[in-house]
């Protein structure tokens, strides 16, 4: 291997490694706020219960998240430093503002929310809960919108002295299609993450009779949460599938391993034999399928690989445009796949507790908990089909991965990194899981107790930690 490619896999495990808490952290805020409302608003302690329960997880996976997502800047700049240099102004842009604005409004009333229980009164402190969930949402768009500007660069100009990208329209780059869609998609599966979670963890609890009464409760909300979640996540990748195809119809083409032009173009649900196009494959086809997600018209045209990558040879000159197929190929339907099994999971689980049951049985309580993984797992190749399905370039049309590599970087450095990170988040995964299993094992609290907030802030009551 050369520094190209341990840089690629180095960005890519620490990438996917962070992209474990996120979703968790951006779903869970919202739905710890969902629970917290209930609680203001009937009084019931249940949901006062089940508010400290789950926010106790949710900073778990939220303080994990900040540690692993440190490192992702500082690869920007050691690893990668002529793609910082080419579209630093434009990338960095959006990256900035969430940094400044975004982290800050979340983990400040994060911190208000966790010591605020009896110092601010109870309409103000829940204030704090949605402020922090909003501002999930609001990094997560930033981010995006950065990304997005790697899969379909907009609002730049080329600087020919300087040799550099240039942004000219910070609201092109905020507010393409490609921005707002992935944004969509994104935050509906983070819901499906944090919601198969909720279910998971509530069912485990509910089945061990621990707060029975207050895990039903979350069971409910969490089964929603799926279901409106999982059915959000399928139109909004529908609208995403299409603005792709306009965009970077090669991905489309290797996620399908469709090597040459169809009309109309199938689906392949399993597909057994080499993905090179050099031999017939046998494979489980949805007729049409493809040209439907592609187009909208079940006998739409897709172009091929072959065609694509003649076309691409004429425009930006001789090279090799198709990304990996297999691996596209593959993640794109534990993509699909994963996500459908954990609202298939949901289903089951609604029908299993309906009219007030509790099912029994040791092997539907460790389905329980291993059921958030699905979606988890999902979302994760999600990425990796993102990403890898750009190949080879790292900004599209504009700037080869190849190209962006930091030009001293050095094979013994980045495998010295490597080695590092991994080790470190192997650390930091036991302390994780650890962490959470004992907080699951302890359960939500028998009684919960708050101090009557008064109206002097002066009072001398020493802050504390609430979890």
């Amino acid at each position: 291997m050369n520094a190209l490619d341990l840089a690629r896999w180095q960005f890519g495990i620490t990438t996917i490694y962070h992209f474990l808490f996120v979703p968790l952290t951006i779903g869970s805020a919202s739905l710890v706020a969902i629970m917290q409302t209930a609680w203001y608003r009937t009084g019931d302690e249940k949901w006062l219960k089940a508010t400290k329960f789950f926010g106790k997880l949710l900073l778990i996976n939220f303080a994990m998240g900040v540690v692993t997502g440190i490192v992702q800047e500082f690869q920007f700049g050691m690893a990668w430093s002529d793609y910082s240099r080419f579209v630093g102004d434009i990338f960095g842009a959006p990256l900035a503002v969430e940094g400044l604005a975004s982290f800050f409004l979340e983990s400040t009333f994060l911190g208000l929310w966790i010591f605020g229980w009896d110092r601010l009164p109870r309409g103000l402190h829940l204030a704090t809960i949605w402020l922090a969930a909003f501002g999930t949402l609001l990094s997560a768009y930033f981010i995006l919108a950065a990304n997005s500007f790697m899969q379909h660069p907009v609002g730049y100009v080329l600087n020919p002295e300087t040799k550099r990208a240039e942004l000219t329209d910070f609201g092109a780059l905020l507010f393409q299609n490609t921005a707002y869609t992935t944004f969509f998609h994104t935050i509906a599966s983070c819901f499906l993450v944090s919601g198969t979670m909720l279910v998971g963890v509530s069912l485990w609890l509910m089945m061990g009779k621990k707060s029975a009464d207050a895990m039903r409760k979350t069971l409910g909300l969490g089964l929603i949460t799926v279901i409106v979640a999982g059915l959000g996540t399928v139109v909004s990748g529908d609208a995403q599938a299409r603005i792709m195809v306009q965009q970077q119809p090669m991905k489309m083409s290797a996620a399908e391993g469709l090597f040459d032009t169809a009309q109309p173009a199938p689906f392949s649900l399993v597909t057994v034999g080499p993905m090179d196009g050099t031999s017939a494959s046998w494979s489980l086809d949805i007729p049409g399928l493809l040209s439907f997600m592609a187009t909208g018209d079940w006998n739409g045209e897709v172009e091929g690989i072959n065609q694509l990558q003649a076309k691409y040879e004429q425009k930006y000159g001789p090279g090799e445009y198709a990304p990996y197929v297999p691996l596209v190929f593959w993640a794109f339907r534990a993509m699909i796949g994963l996500g459908m099994l954990a609202v298939l999971f949901a289903v089951f689980v609604w029908w299993k507790t309906r009219k007030g049951r509790t099912p029994s049985g040791k092997w539907l309580r460790y389905a329980a908990v291993t059921s958030t993984l699905f979606p988890l797992f999902g979302i994760s190749a999600g990425w990796i089909f993102t990403e890898m399905g750009r190949q080879p370039w790292i900004v599209f049309g504009m700037m080869k991965t190849e190209a962006g590599v930091s030009p001293t970087l050095g094979v013994v450095s980045v495998l010295i990194s490597i080695v590092t990170f991994t080790l470190l988040y192997g650390v930091l995964a036991v302390i994780e899981v650890g962490l959470i299993i004992r907080a699951v094992k302890i359960g939500p609290p028998d009684t919960v107790e708050l101090l009557p907030v008064d109206d002097d802030a002066d009072n001398g009551r020493t802050l504390t930690f609430s979890y």
